[in-house]
């Protein structure tokens, strides 16, 4: 069987289990979002103030960063710099969980 791995920055997180590998989310220093996008939908370049990690769970993100494009399928992470320029181009219904940290 494969070993999971999970970003960095999700790894360093506070452990919620002795047990087993689980790592807890105060939310106080992130947003969680359950994204959903529909077929045709794209994201002008910008940026943000936030370190941004996401997993897409369904469909395909075309992601745009530095002028490099990278495409993401179901369980594949990703990982956008705060303040790094990026656009994206979903070409079908994609849904993904994306975590937004801010920066300490």
């Amino acid at each position: 069987m494969n070993k999971i791995e999970f970003p960095a920055k999700i790894q360093a997180l506070k452990s919620a289990s002795e047990r087993f590998d689980a790592f807890e989310l105060d939310n106080k220093s992130c947003k969680v979002l359950f994204a959903m996008y529909p077929a045709g939908t794209d994201i002008e370049p910008h940026t943000h103030e936030t370190d941004n990690y996401g997993v897409i769970t369904r469909g395909r993100l075309f992601l745009t960063i530095d002028g490099v494009e990278y495409e993401y399928g179901p369980g594949h992470w990703y990982h956008v710099k705060a303040h790094q320029e990026h656009s994206a181009h979903f070409y079908e219904d994609t849904e993904e969980i994306e975590f937004w940290f801010e920066q300490c």
